[in-house]
């Protein structure tokens, strides 16, 4: 596995009046943990290029490790690139190890998904993880696999993990999901319901509005790549028919992950640029590509190829008021890209930050206020007027990788104001998506970033 690198206790960073350059993505952590709960379910061997390395890459396959799933980790350079590649030995849907204690960090795209399968597979499981893990919720998949007949109890808060798995009697042909508090749920039911459609058709229906839909188009291309295809009526309900199986594709790639790219095609859209991105482009698979249509809204040049982006100036950003509801991760970056527009800039339906890593609205809304923007908050929306100077902060990141690398723009100078000296306390936080992130930043700055 990786080494894990080292991080300060804070990082300063000085103002940067220029950035310009080509930034090579991390895998996608979206794709990468669903791709490695398919090659551990499918049957035969996937060989996995460019895998994400990061900490919730990590959790998931020491979970598999765990579970009994035998993967192996190689270098190949190809042909002046160094690719990561892991060789996953699918299990064909049972796991080998029927009772496991697995720590799952605060990796939702790992946990939710392991519960399904743990949950449908049988065995005798607990699950647990930091403590910011144990206030996320995960109640609407629990009664969802609960009443179908799963056996899932909580061993601490009711709705939220830690979580003991034992082996039940499930009897649906139909579940039902609520869809507006995390399209992880959906995606977990998705990515299980194979394994209960032996002998019948499994539906999924979804309960009120589904949100983050773009994730839930992430899970059905690579269900498909595994060979399973799933029927959808509309965004209401999704049928499995009986007698699929995962199957490995043989090779996959993971795509450079879009919500990263969304940092320095800000930079460049803030500071001159042009900054280009790598690893993904129009032909993605991942809905946060859609970054690119808000930030041309807010008056940025952006281009595009099949796997490159890049983003440069067009002058003063342009307020923005639009539904960020598709792009919840990328939408903080456009939080922080406000301070930089010409006038007050809303970001509405994004009430899913509330019960991710931290609750985003509120910490969003706390920092920008540190750099003098004057911010409202709501339930489910985010005002940001932008100050007459971006003043010199200390940014509190909440052990989320996103709010470390939002504020890092506000370091950049822009056609609107200037940026100024942030200090990032625990920068370590970014190893959950990106751990080499500050570098890739310090990169395209044509000024001493450190």
């Amino acid at each position: 596995m990786t080494q894990q690198k080292h991080y300060p206790h804070h990082l300063d960073l000085k103002p940067v009046t220029h950035v310009q350059g080509a930034v090579r993505l991390p895998g996608s952590k979206s794709i990468s943990n669903r791709v490695l709960l398919l090659a551990a379910l499918a049957e035969g061997t996937t060989k996995i290029v460019d895998l994400l390395a990061s900490d919730d890459t990590f959790v998931m396959l020491g979970a598999l490790t765990s579970l009994g799933v035998h993967w192996e980790q190689e270098e190949q350079r190809h042909p002046e690139t160094l690719h990561q590649v892991h060789h996953v030995r699918g299990a064909g849907g049972v796991f080998p190890h029927h009772a496991a204690d697995l720590f799952m960090g605060n990796a939702g795209t790992a946990i939710r998904p392991l519960t399904a399968a743990l949950a449908v597979i049988g065995g005798d499981y607990t699950l647990h993880g930091v403590a910011r893990m144990h206030e996320r919720p995960i109640g609407d998949l629990v009664d969802a696999l609960n009443a179908v007949g799963a056996q899932i109890e909580y061993t601490g808060a009711q709705g939220f993990p830690p979580l003991r798995i034992r082996r039940g009697h499930l009897h649906a042909d139909r579940m039902a999901v609520r869809g507006n508090v995390s399209s992880q749920f959906l995606t977990a039911l998705l990515m299980v319901a194979p394994l209960m459609a032996r002998e019948r058709s499994v539906s999924i229906d979804v309960v009120g509005e589904l949100i983050s839909r773009p994730y839930i188009e992430i899970t059905l291309n690579l269900m498909r790549r595994f060979g399973v295809v799933v029927e959808q009526d509309g965004w209401q309900s999704f049928t499995v028919q009986a007698g699929q199986k995962y199957r490995s594709p043989g090779v996959i790639h993971v795509e450079g992950d879009a919500s990263s790219a969304s940092y320095f095609l800000a930079a460049g859209a803030i500071a001159g640029g042009p900054v280009r991105v790598e690893g993904v482009g129009r032909d993605s698979i991942q809905g946060d590509v859609r970054f690119v249509a808000a930030l041309q809204q807010m008056g940025a040049t952006v281009t595009m190829g099949e796997t490159w982006i890049e983003a440069s100036s067009n002058g003063v950003l342009k307020a923005i008021d639009a539904d960020f509801n598709h792009i919840p991760d990328a939408a903080m970056t456009i939080a922080v890209a406000a301070l930089y527009a010409d006038g007050t800039s809303t970001l509405r339906n994004i009430a899913s930050w509330r019960v991710k890593e931290t609750d985003r609205i509120a910490a969003m809304a706390c920092e920008l206020r540190k750099l003098g923007a004057e911010v409202e908050e709501g339930a489910d929306y985010l005002r940001v007027t932008p100050p007459a100077a971006i003043a010199a902060a200390t940014i509190d990141t909440y052990d989320d990788h996103r709010m470390a690398m939002c504020f890092s723009l506000a370091s950049l100078d822009g056609a609107a104001r200037r940026g100024n000296s942030m200090r990032i306390n625990d920068p370590k936080c970014v190893a959950k998506t990106f751990p080499g992130y500050f570098e890739a930043f310090a990169g395209i700055a044509h000024d001493s970033l450190f």
